[in-house]
């Protein structure tokens, strides 16, 4: 992935009230092989963390500066190490007033990947290890440990720029279980929530359950599509991407690529165009399936607790709002 503008400040903090101290470098990193790999690196464990929320700037005002220093900086009043300065020192004004957070290296990166421009801004944290120098002694080393990264954000540059009606176009790692430690970093982008991902995924999945019901597949066709789905929304998980309703719909029936897509418009889901997949959703969407003397049953997994119940100790499933086509069934088989 080219690599436009890169640089790394320090502020140093503790947990404990005391003033945060700023150790800002004066020029951007030169081009290496290091560097690479850190953002390879970076983007891969950002990918790869559950609870991310997706949003977009507010207003800029006295509060939410960031994005115009950004913008001043994309139109070519300030150079990069001008913005991140200035941002940084934010940072650092916000990290005072947040007697819980913790200070570590701040990475400020402009990169690309494919057609898109990126920025990434990161927190990051060194743990302590061993390694073994030329002479062959064990000695105490510090790394970057990217597998604790807690506080980081990306900017779709490009969508930010040419679709101002976007609402999904900053992703950032939400705190823990409701914890206000890092509504600072999110206050320090200046974002708020725009798309309710975890929302918008089970939405989609609901939709895609009733599509299967609708289209009438047999137990085979609907793994398949059901396969594909889970592939395709994981993929893009892996890469930070939304799914996009109209390609998602071509992955999942070549032969007619809009059916699923039709049937989603058609229905008035209120789904977004593109959806930031939730890995968590995603996981709970798999199928339980037996077939034994003439019965087949198969249904997907979130339903369990929900539509459907297993009572263990009677050994029974107990299934509410039938099929309409399986209720047609049965009553003329009633009658």
């Amino acid at each position: 992935m080219p690599i436009r503008h890169c640089i790394v400040h320090l502020i140093d903090k503790k947990p404990d009230g005391s003033p945060a101290v700023l150790h800002a470098r004066d020029t951007e990193l030169g081009e290496s092989q290091a560097i690479e790999n850190l953002l390879a690196d970076l983007n891969e464990s950002y990918n790869a963390k559950q609870g991310k929320a997706w949003g977009y700037f507010h207003e800029e005002s006295g509060a939410y500066p960031f994005s115009g220093w950004l913008t001043q900086y994309l139109e070519g009043a300030q150079d990069f190490t001008a913005f991140s300065r200035q941002a940084v020192e934010q940072l650092q004004k916000l990290m005072e007033e947040s007697n819980l957070s913790t200070g570590g290296h701040v990475l400020f990166a402009h990169y690309q990947q494919g057609m898109t421009d990126y920025l990434a801004i990161a927190l990051l944290h060194h743990s302590e290890g061993v390694a073994v120098t030329d002479s062959l002694d064990v000695a105490p080393a510090k790394h970057l440990d990217l597998g604790q990264l807690h506080l980081a954000a990306r900017i779709n540059l490009s969508e930010w720029r040419n679709n101002r009606q976007s609402r999904q176009y900053i992703s950032f790692i939400k705190g823990k279980n409701g914890k206000k430690v890092s509504d600072y970093f999110r206050d320090f982008i200046g974002c708020q929530e725009g798309v309710d991902a975890p929302g918008e995924t089970r939405t989609l999945l609901k939709a895609f359950s009733d599509f299967v019901e609708s289209e009438d597949l047999n137990e085979e066709q609907a793994r398949e599509k059901t396969s594909a789905l889970v592939d395709y929304a994981s993929s893009q998980a892996r890469l930070g991407e939304p799914m996009t309703l109209e390609e998602l719909s071509g992955v999942i029936d070549e032969d007619r690529p809009k059916a699923f897509y039709d049937h989603i418009r058609n229905k008035d889901y209120g789904l977004s165009p593109e959806i930031p997949p939730d890995k968590r959703t995603l996981n709970q969407f798999r199928r339980f399936t037996g077939r034994a003397e003439g019965l087949s049953i198969s249904f997907e997994a979130h339903l369990l607790g929900s539509r459907i119940e297993y009572d263990e100790a009677r050994d029974m499933l107990i299934i509410r709002q039938l099929p309409t086509q399986l209720k047609d069934q049965l009553k003329r088989n009633k009658d």
